[in-house]
C-alpha cells in the first residue's frame, strides 16, 4: 500500500421504499480504502454489503453522503461519466459471472478493451496473457456453457483485471465454487493484488475469503461494526 486513498465513503445512507415504508439498507457508512489493499466486507445476508459494493462501483446511488474514487466525487457525475469511470477504473466480479453467452472466453475478456478503444491486435495479446495468468490458456476458445463454474469465474476475474483498473469489486466471488477452486481463485487474486497493486474489495460471508483478506470489515444491519487490518502473522 502506498497510503493513497482510492475509495472514500462519507456518511453513506441508502434507503429503499417497500410497501409504502422506508427501509434503511445503509446507515451512515464511513470508510476509506487505500491503494493496494486486499479487503473483505463480511456480514450476513441483508447486512448491506452488496448494496455498499454497488454504490462504490457507481451501479447504485446513495440516498445521502459522498462517494469518492480517488479524487473524483461520484455524486457530481452524470450517468455517462459514471459509466466511463467504471469502464476505465473499476473491474467487477459478480457472483453470477455475467459472461456474454455467445462470446468465447477470449472474446469476453477482450470485450472490455474493445469498449475502451484498444486496437484488435493489442487487446488480443493482453487478453491472451491474462487468461494464461488465470490458468485458462487451453480454454480460450470455449464459450461460457462449455466451461465449469470455476473456469467461468476465472474468466470473470481475467475480464476484471485485463485493463489493470484501480479497483476490483468482487461480490461473493466464491459462492458458486467448491472449496478447492475457491481457494485457488483467491490465491490467484491475492498474487495479482501484490504484483499489480490493484485494490481488491470483496463482499462475502465465506470464511475462506475472510481468512485470506488483509483487512476484514464486518457489517450488521447496514452499519460497520468492526474494521480490522491483519498483521502479516495473522494472515492465513
Amino acid at each position: 500500500m502506498n497510503g493513497m486513498s482510492v475509495i472514500i465513503l462519507e456518511a453513506i445512507h441508502k434507503n429503499y421504499q417497500a410497501y409504502g415504508k422506508t427501509v434503511p439498507a445503509l446507515r451512515g457508512i464511513d470508510l476509506t480504502v487505500e491503494t493496494g489493499e486486499f479487503a473483505a466486507i463480511a456480514g450476513p445476508s441483508g447486512s448491506g454489503k452488496t448494496t455498499l459494493l454497488n454504490i462504490i462501483g457507481g451501479l447504485d446511488c446513495p440516498t445521502s453522503g459522498n462517494v469518492r474514487i480517488g479524487d473524483i466525487l461520484l455524486n457530481e457525475l452524470k450517468p455517462k461519466q459514471t459509466a466511463e469511470l467504471r469502464l476505465h477504473k473499476i473491474g467487477f466480479v459478480f457472483q453470477a459471472y455475467n459472461l456474454i453467452p455467445v462470446l468465447s472466453a477470449l472474446e469476453n475478456v477482450e470485450y472490455i478493451l474493445m469498449l475502451q478503444g484498444i486496437s484488435g491486435k493489442d487487446r488480443q495479446a493482453r487478453s491472451t496473457h491474462v487468461l494464461k495468468e488465470v490458468g485458462l490458456e487451453n480454454e480460450m476458445d470455449r464459450r461460457p456453457h462449455e466451461l465449469s463454474g470455476g473456469q467461468q469465474q476465472r474468466v470473470a476475474v481475467a475480464r476484471a483485471i485485463v485493463s489493470e483498473p484501480d479497483i476490483v469489486l468482487a461480490d461473493e466471488p466464491t459462492a458458486n465454487l467448491d472449496q478447492k477452486t475457491g481457494a485457488h481463485l483467491l490465491d490467484m487474486m491475492h498474487a495479482l493484488n501484490r504484483k499489480k497493486q490493484i485494490t481488491f474489495l470483496f463482499s462475502t460471508h465465506d470464511p475462506m475469503v475472510m481468512e485470506r483478506s488483509d483487512r476484514l470489515i464486518n457489517m450488521i444491519d447496514g452499519q460497520i461494526v468492526s474494521d480490522v487490518r491483519k498483521s502479516a502473522d495473522n494472515r492465513e
